[in-house]
């Protein structure tokens, strides 16, 4: 009786050593995209149909939001566990008391700009005073045009505000109902669509001082202290869908519209092109995808902390860490 129990016991722990870590429950995370699915969004439904996450264990869910502000209120308050934002708004909410931080970039050069049309007779930010500019009140450049107002001596007071949803941002403009729209370079697509490519003209930031991170994905101090792990297994398998876009984008733009039927392809390839060509940098080929630079990081900061109205200065330690960061490296076509 004895031996028989101890060869039960053996048994069982055998069978609970030998258990695959995919017996497991998956974990949920949820991660709030900035706007509705665009190119800059291909990675992620590539990293689900390739199975890098479930490869991970978890199981993620894309969220569709309405601007940065959206999006870091979603990982802020809980709804969400990591999120894509503008880096330069998540500073600023970082001084106000959200508890998030960038853990990683996208696009290593900015894409900020701003949207017009030949008649307004806009061609340089000092030209804002006097127009009508509309974006949703979360939309990140629009958190951002008092800094970007003041680098360029704009007259805020002059420039009036229309909230609008999202999708309206196309429409306000081609009807004429406002004068410009921040919206970023690589919605380039859109906008010809919109208003025609020769009545278009665009107003990229970084040409007029503002040249700071951009598009990130950021995580709630939740997020980094309790699940390091999900939040490091995300990250990888995300740079990994990015890899693969960079190094086939054809095949990306397949299983982009095969997970996300509606899409316009025709408007999301250049969208997505454009993305990743803001993504060719010496920096992501010498530390991977998605690295963050500490000095353009401070930069960055200290940009928000000299010309927005922010309630303190933040450090740069505040909103940003690499430590969750793996290094994928981009395709050598890429480098």
């Amino acid at each position: 009786m004895t031996r028989l129990m101890r060869l039960a016991l053996v048994l069982v722990l055998v069978v609970a050593v030998a258990a695959p870590a995919a017996a497991q429950a998956p974990q949920k995370v949820v991660f709030a995209l900035n706007w509705f699915a665009v190119g800059d969004h291909a990675a992620y439904w590539v990293a689900l149909e390739k199975g890098y996450y479930r490869e991970k264990g978890l199981e993620v869910e894309l969220q569709n939001s309405k601007g940065s502000g959206d999006s870091i209120a979603k990982v802020d308050t809980g709804r969400a566990d990591i999120g894509l934002a503008d880096a330069s708004v998540v500073i600023p909410l970082v001084a106000k008391g959200a508890k998030v931080k960038v853990v990683g970039a996208v696009f290593d050069n900015t894409p900020l700009n701003i949207w017009t049309r030949k008649d307004t007779g806009i061609a340089k930010p000092k030209d804002l005073e006097g127009k009508t500019l509309a974006a949703p009140p979360g939309d990140a450049q629009r958190q951002l045009f008092p800094a970007f107002a003041r680098i360029n001596g704009i007259d805020e007071s002059k420039v009036k505000w229309v909230n609008i949803e999202p999708a309206a941002k196309f429409v306000a403009l081609s009807e004429k109902r406002v004068d410009a729209v921040p919206d970023y370079t690589t919605g380039q697509p859109f906008w010809e669509k919109a208003v025609g490519k020769d009545n278009l003209v665009r107003m990229p930031w970084y040409q007029y001082g503002f040249d700071t991170y951009s598009m990130s994905i950021m995580a709630s101090e939740k997020t980094m202290n309790e699940r390091p792990k999900v939040l490091r297994d995300f990250l990888e398998a995300s740079y990994r869908g990015w890899r693969d876009v960079m190094e086939n984008p054809k095949a990306a733009l397949e299983i982009f519209k095969k997970r996300v039927p509606e899409i316009d392809l025709t408007l999301i390839e250049p969208n997505m092109m454009l993305g990743l060509e803001l993504m060719k940098t010496e920096r992501y080929a010498k530390n991977g995808i998605g690295w963050v630079e500490r000095n353009k990081m401070c930069r960055t900061v200290e940009v928000i902390n000299s010309y927005m109205d922010v309630p303190r200065k933040v450090s740069c330690d505040e909103v940003f860490t690499t430590s969750f960061l793996p290094k994928i490296e981009p395709p050598k076509s890429m480098k």
